[in-house]
């Protein structure tokens, strides 16, 4: 019965496109120009309201320019350094205040760890969050209410694809890439005005719901083999 249950949710997750998310998404869109290609980003204002002006404030102001992926773990996350100490470009005494700010953590249960999730990394303190935070590459629902959601990404799967194709190595609990994935360049946007508004912008929205979805599929597909080799051993 359990197997049948998982076939029919593969195929429900795999055939639908839901309903966009109920959280509303930011008019503002930033845009990050990686060696690995182009990822563009969206806020939940609504969600995390603090967390979501200060990342576009930093945006805004250039900051995250020539910074880097320093944490790529495939089918987790890849993780955007701290401003300060993972730039190249050197700031003066007032970008280096801005960008150590520390944030209060804005944790909630509406949103969930799931691919192409914003999430803040943050130290054990859970209001020492600054500039760092994670794009998750897959669904992480551990992590659900311990850090702050603020945005998904809209566009830049691709770039995200190529980045978990980078050789990597293990430094503790990190698993980092072996060449540095830069930022390039940064920029803002509005929503309307790059075809984010309107039925275009439902379309966008929807093409990101089922790349979730897929990755939801895939993993209930891994566990429904498990169950049947279990049943059935010897089969393939």
């Amino acid at each position: 019965m359990r197997i049948v249950s998982l076939f029919l949710l593969v195929l429900g997750l795999a055939l639908t496109c839901r309903p966009c998310d109920a959280q509303r998404l930011s008019d503002e869109r930033v845009v990050f120009q990686t060696t690995k290609g182009d990822i563009e980003l969206a806020f939940y204002p609504d969600v995390a309201p603090i967390t979501s002006a200060h990342i576009l404030d930093l945006c805004r102001r250039g900051l995250y320019i020539s910074n880097h992926f320093f944490r790529v773990d495939k089918g987790f996350v890849a993780q955007v350094d701290g401003v300060v100490g993972g730039r190249r470009i050197s700031m003066d005494a007032y970008q280096r205040e801005v960008a150590s700010k520390k944030l209060p953590g804005e944790f909630s249960n509406d949103v969930k760890h799931t691919f192409g999730t914003l999430s803040m990394g943050r130290y054990d303190d859970p209001n020492s969050a600054t500039s760092s935070f994670s794009i998750l590459l897959g669904d992480a629902p551990h992590l659900d209410g311990q850090y702050a959601i603020f945005g998904r990404i809209t566009r830049g799967e691709a770039a995200l694809q190529a980045m978990q194709q980078v050789p990597t190595k293990k430094e503790g609990i990190f698993v980092m890439p072996q060449e540095r994935i830069e930022i390039l360049a940064t920029y803002v946007k509005e929503a309307s005005r790059a075809g984010g508004g309107g039925l275009r912008g439902q379309a966008s929205d929807c093409t990101t719901q089922l790349e979730e979805a897929r990755h939801r599929a895939d993993g209930l597909v891994t566990e429904l083999e498990k169950l049947r080799q279990k049943r059935l051993p010897g089969r393939r």
